[in-house]
């Protein structure tokens, strides 16, 4: 499988922007892998698009071992800087562990790039009988007129890049050899200055993170000056944007 150019660009030059400005995941995600996912010590896991591993401490809390796979470098090398895991390289659709290895699989913010019949099929491969995939997301929650004016200004240089919100990644369910399990949400918010919370969560954006300085900093203008006129934000030192945790979640099954 290749590697977006999205990602691969946007991520290799803003790994530590991405550090900063993503937010954290709710309590409700750890219930979620405990229960749903049936994480706990004696339970192995690997975390498939791992990141900078921002959701790493989640899986840390089940008592799981943990294998982090990621394909870009600079993303890896940052969940080394923090981490004492083991941390590959490699894609959604090579994964290089062997058959039938691990109790789960999960996709932090990540599944939506590789969701394909093919990666599919290597995730279940890797699974172990009865094992379950995970997949969980943040989205900001555009119901607030401000968060939707910070949503149109960042989403106008999307392009093709794969989203979460756009759902093409629900066309390769139902899959064969998985059935799906009940969905979770969650309400949390990401807490912080406005520039953290803001403008560097903005920059954290892949197809942001790709774009030539000039257009970054006309980005940052547009968001900058939003800020400035909306009276929920101007002015202040903390601020919170308010999310959407969605987790979904699919037993493996013989076909």
């Amino acid at each position: 499988m290749v590697v977006h150019h999205s990602a691969l660009k946007g991520y290799t030059t803003s790994a530590e922007t991405y550090v900063r400005g993503r937010p954290s995941y709710p309590p409700d995600a750890v219930a979620w892998l405990r229960q749903t996912l049936a994480l706990g010590a004696g339970k192995s896991v690997i975390e498939v698009g791992a990141g900078t591993g921002k959701f790493l401490p989640l899986l840390m809390e089940t008592g799981a071992e943990i294998i982090a796979l990621e394909p870009v470098e600079a993303m890896r090398a940052e969940i080394a800087k923090k981490f004492a895991i083991h941390v590959m390289g490699g894609t959604a659709s090579q994964i290089g562990l062997d058959d039938a290895s691990v109790d789960a699989v999960v996709c932090a913010q990540a599944f939506h790039w590789f969701a394909t019949p093919e990666a599919l099929a290597e995730m279940r491969r890797v699974l172990k009988p009865g094992g379950v995939l995970g997949l969980i997301w943040n989205s900001r929650d555009t119901a607030i007129p401000w968060v939707a004016a910070m949503g149109e200004i960042v989403d106008a240089y999307e392009g093709d890049t794969p989203r979460y919100h756009s759902g093409n990644w629900r066309q390769v369910f139902p899959a064969r050899g998985f059935v799906a399990l009940r969905e979770r949400r969650a309400y949390h918010t990401h807490t912080g200055n406005p520039e953290q919370v803001i403008i560097d969560r903005a920059m954290s954006t892949s197809f942001i993170a790709a774009l030539s300085d000039d257009e970054r900093a006309q980005v940052r203008r547009r968001l900058r000056a939003l800020i400035e006129k909306t009276p929920e934000l101007a002015r202040q030192e903390r601020i919170s944007v308010p999310y959407l945790t969605a987790m979904f979640a699919y037993r493996k099954e013989e076909p």
